[in-house]
């Protein structure tokens, strides 16, 4: 490792440290992956951590056995719950009420989050950490690998303007405080100055994101979660397969009618079942979708604004939106 590097991963690790101790709380929204894994071997020396993983009964879900394998290695107590399709029925109106949104993958993601947040809430814990903004500080999305340089410090400054993170208003909703130690102020300060040729590099044989964070701590996370492929909250808790759930569950024909029906009566574009599902949940808590601003960027398939720096609809995750 060159003495550059050596000295940005030294300025990382410290800058976290003062990171998390400023946000420290005894729980963690734990998935096993490395935004968490570090978070949690940082918290871990000056908190005991409650540990908090949900994944969807009876499929597979990754994020488990590595957050079992961090929860032993730094002796955290490990709360592990499995949800079963009643309360994930239960759970998508309350997503969907909390975030006004049925973007279908967005909705996969968060019924994790909203589940892990009112298992900590009942368990004792008031606030909890959890690693968002993590992917967007250091270029974590595997669709920003391919990009050269200069479109890729572009897409990350976009990114930096816009981004939000639904553990927020879950938490509001639950109950439940939210802390995110890489949004602050120091932390977020050096991660947007550090140069991009740290954050994607090659090693192994394959490209990396959060390329600088994995040898930060790879020194002090099993080798297997740090080099860790990042995978999605839905591929990781097993709510990917949500998709193939709905389509089991609504006839062709009956989504046909309801799909003509909410494009001429709503001017909404339904792409699937998933989403017929999230939509008539959203429909009957929020109302039909429409512009707070007729003058500014407007989804062609929802009708909901869309931030001008952005290319996807938050509303119903249309992409692209010129």
């Amino acid at each position: 490792m060159s003495e550059s590097i050596k000295e940005i991963c030294f300025k990382l690790r410290f800058l976290l440290e003062k990171a998390v101790q400023k946000n420290l709380t005894d729980g963690i929204l734990f998935s096993g992956g490395l935004d968490t894994s570090v978070l949690a071997a940082v918290a871990s020396k000056f908190a005991h951590l409650k540990a908090f993983t949900c994944a969807f009964q009876g499929v597979p879900a990754p994020d488990v056995e590595c957050a079992k394998l961090m929860a032993t290695k730094l002796k955290l107590r490990h709360y592990i719950h499995y949800f079963n399709e009643d309360e994930l029925f239960e759970t998508i109106p309350l997503v969907i009420k909390t975030l006004k949104l049925f973007d279908p993958m967005e909705v996969r993601n968060s019924l994790t989050i909203f589940i892990a947040s009112k298992l900590a809430k009942d368990n004792g814990a008031d606030s909890v950490i959890t690693g968002d903004a993590l992917d967007e500080l250091f270029a974590g999305y595997a669709w920003l690998f391919s990009l050269e340089k200069e479109k890729l410090d572009l897409e990350l400054l976009k990114m930096w303007d816009t981004m939000t993170f639904s553990s927020v208003p879950i938490g509001k909703a639950v109950g439940v405080e939210v802390k995110i130690p890489f949004l602050d102020s120091d932390f977020k300060s050096f991660a947007m100055k550090l140069d991009s040729q740290y954050k994607i590099q090659e090693e192994r044989g394959k490209k990396w994101g959060k390329w600088i964070m994995r040898k930060a701590f790879e020194d002090v996370l099993p080798e297997e979660i740090a080099w860790r492929t990042k995978n999605p909250i839905e591929v990781g808790s097993g709510t990917t397969t949500l998709p193939n759930f709905f389509n089991l569950r609504t006839d062709d024909s009956e989504f046909e009618d309801k799909k003509k029906k909410y494009l001429k009566e709503d001017k909404v574009t339904i792409r699937d079942k998933e989403q017929l599902f999230y939509y008539e949940v959203y429909r009957s808590t929020t109302g039909v979708p429409h512009p707070t601003d007729p003058k500014g960027k407007i989804c062609p398939q929802c009708n909901s604004n869309v931030p001008e720096k952005t290319t996807f609809c938050r509303t119903c995750g249309a992409y692209p939106v010129s």
